[in-house]
């Protein structure tokens, strides 16, 4: 397949401030959009029938059955409030300084997942479980008072509650594990990738902060950025060469091109 872009030497400066601005416009349009909270529940509540037509309502009983092992669900609410930012950043870390050549059309792929995302919030408001009208859910930040979550205290005025289709925390989780999977060597790096996004599920449930079908959500929105790189670079983003255009790696070692 042809490809429209070639990829480049990334430059450090440049990607700090587009990450940097990039994350505050998200940001900013994420939590401007009008939180319709009567919809946000009546779609809430579409969707949990649903689930029980498909007979896979699970999450109710994962979130009490979680809930009833304090030291687990505390630590599963750290896990939701600090890991989805802390592994993305640093697996696309990794990749600029280890993959530059893969780290432009794999920085693409994020990029696009979450603009998708953000149409997903305005278009299709969502209430999360824990804030259903008698869905009988336990939120376990409240209960436990655990510090991190959007949801309580003076963030929840600034944040909206109701974007939660599609799961961004599944999206860019399953970008990390994707990523680390495909390219790491040590094979205990594979392991940890590959039950990255497992654990990621297992925690957006339990906290009832997700429906298992927002985690659907966050993965048709990762596999159409997907697609808009192959678009692009006419190749699987990490099929491309390691080094890119430009590279003081690739003047060094040219044969590092071909992967």
């Amino acid at each position: 397949m042809e490809r429209v872009r070639t990829p480049r030497h990334p430059r450090l400066w440049f990607e700090i401030m587009l990450i940097g601005v990039s994350y505050y416009l998200y940001s900013q349009i994420r939590n401007a959009v009008p939180e319709q909270q009567t919809a946000a529940l009546r779609h809430a509540d579409a969707i949990w029938t649903l689930e029980h037509h498909l007979g896979l309502a699970v999450e109710r009983g994962v979130n009490h059955g979680v809930n009833s092992v304090t030291w687990l669900i505390v630590g599963m609410n750290y896990y939701y409030a600090t890991l989805h930012f802390i592994v993305t950043v640093g697996v696309l870390i990794w990749l600029y300084i280890c993959h530059p050549g893969r780290y432009g059309p794999a920085r693409l792929v994020v990029f696009m997942t979450t603009w998708l995302a953000l149409i997903g919030f305005w278009a299709y408001p969502l209430a999360p479980p824990r804030l259903m009208t008698g869905g009988g859910f336990v939120d376990t930040v409240m209960l436990h008072h655990t510090w991190g979550s959007l949801s309580q205290g003076d963030l929840a005025q600034v944040s909206n509650q109701y974007a939660a289709m599609p799961s961004m925390h599944i999206g860019w989780s399953l970008w990390c594990g994707i990523t680390i999977v495909t390219l790491a060597k040590p094979l205990w790096a594979r392991i940890l990738g590959a039950l990255y996004p497992v654990a990621t599920l297992l925690v957006i449930v339990s906290t009832g902060n997700h429906f298992w079908m927002d985690a659907v959500g966050g993965a048709l929105c990762l596999a159409i950025g997907y697609a808009v790189a192959y678009v692009l670079y006419g190749r699987w983003v990490y099929a491309l060469p390691k080094y890119a255009t430009g590279s003081l790696s690739l003047e060094k070692h040219p044969e590092a091109a071909e992967g």
